[in-house]
């Protein structure tokens, strides 16, 4: 198979539980890249978790102001600097999170969009916003990973918002955490079922 097609697999392929698909605009970019076919599915497995926790976000906490197209081309994108470093597919290293926001940069996408490919894993620093929050949570909880300091920052953002009581918000997020992290196993194998390396021809 070319990588093309394989790119194409990941891209579109049905998932069980179904994948919604990447904003189009990201996908003519991974085409444009020939990027690997595992990071498409992976990006197809964290978008679909931004999703869950917009539309729990929206039923929840209708009022909170959110820049949903802003969290969904975040985790769409997040990992878009592994195209560049494709040993950080597989093994750790952060050189993509840099190299991912200029990659985006230099393909026209405004810094407000390519932010969140350098800052999915720096949610501690200055500035962090809400939408940077529910990518960094997306891209832990597609693998059911439970990071506390990240929840915590998400359940305290969303107390100030509201005014409800940080218990209260603690409860609700880590039920819907739980429930999204039991769909973890059908996204890896999902995953783990395209290849990184593919021959062009």
């Amino acid at each position: 198979m070319k990588r093309s097609d394989a790119l194409s697999r990941a891209l579109h392929a049905p998932a069980d539980p179904s994948l919604p698909p990447l904003p189009s605009a990201v996908g003519d970019l991974l085409h444009a890249l020939d990027a690997p076919p595992r990071l498409a599915a992976h990006l197809r497995a964290v978008h679909d978790v931004a999703c869950q926790l917009l539309a729990w976000l929206e039923d929840r906490h209708p009022d909170v102001v959110v820049d949903r197209e802003a969290v969904l081309f975040g985790a769409a994108t997040h990992d878009i600097g592994k195209t560049v470093h494709v040993t950080e597919l597989t093994g750790p290293g952060s050189a993509h999170e840099e190299a991912g926001r200029e990659l985006l940069l230099a393909h026209g996408f405004a810094p407000e969009r390519a932010r969140f490919a350098g800052t999915h894993a720096s949610w501690t620093d200055p500035g962090t916003t809400l939408e940077d929050l529910l990518v960094s949570t997306a891209d832990k909880v597609w693998k059911n990973k439970r990071v506390p300091e990240l929840e915590d920052l998400l359940i305290s953002r969303l107390a100030g918002a509201t005014g409800r009581e940080h218990w209260e918000e603690y409860l609700a997020l880590d039920e819907l955490l739980g429930r999204i992290g039991e769909g973890a196993d059908d996204r890896l194998a999902f995953q783990s079922s395209f290849p990184v390396h593919v021959p062009r021809t």
